[in-house]
């Protein structure tokens, strides 16, 4: 039986409302999704599920300790392998991780995105591609405070709580000083036309190249 060829591992990280959704759809549509096998950092939460929600609710989920990365890295590694996986899916309502999981096939391309990716030293070193997507901090609050309050039930209140204790400080104690192992950083994220027309041709070099 022949090996299973190394896949093409891409890091897509940048700070909580910088556009790294939009820059992995971007890759998604037009690299194939058919060909990528896409695990977020954030489905990767710890299970906090034998708190009580307003302990839950008072942690912080902008430090690296929030996250269980080891699953991660074990994930990434299983997908080297040739292995599927079972994603975890976590309930940002809930604070908590579900019972139920998705499988995840190995693909030729990985894509890892997060915003603490780059801060982890043993799963940085794992990526063959490290994007980092920069976005001015009023563009990304203003982001954030609309998804959490749609998609994810905050109150305004709380949001702002949250970015002034921890996702702020989070951002520049972790986030920010990670930027420099980028191979390549995107301003503006997937509206970046020109970004993206290099980022993705040369995941397509390298896939070829895989």
């Amino acid at each position: 039986m022949s090996e299973f060829p190394s896949p093409l591992i891409i890091g897509l990280a940048g700070g909580s409302g910088s556009g790294k959704t939009t820059v992995a759809q971007e890759i998604l549509a037009r690299v194939g999704a058919e060909h990528i096998a896409f695990l977020p950092h954030d489905a990767y939460y710890k299970d906090f599920g034998n708190l009580s929600f307003s302990q839950r609710a008072a942690i912080n989920f902008d430090h690296p300790d929030s996250l269980e990365t080891s699953l991660l890295i074990e994930h990434l590694k299983q997908l080297k392998a040739g292995n599927s996986i079972e994603l975890p899916i976590y309930d940002f309502k809930t604070h908590s991780r579900t019972a139920k999981t998705i499988p995840v096939e190995p693909q030729p391309v990985i894509l890892v995105d997060g915003i603490l990716i780059f801060a982890e030293p043993e799963l940085r070193a794992m990526f063959d591609v490290k994007i980092f997507v920069d976005t001015a901090a009023d563009i990304r609050f203003i982001r954030r405070l609309q998804r959490d309050i749609n998609e994810r039930g905050r109150t305004v209140d709380s949001v702002i709580a949250q970015y002034q204790h921890t996702v702020r400080p989070m951002h520049m104690d972790f986030v920010e000083p990670s930027k420099r192992y980028a191979d390549v950083i995107i301003p503006e994220g997937g509206f970046n036309i020109v970004a993206m027309d290099m980022v993705v041709a040369r995941v397509r070099t390298l896939l070829d190249a895989k």
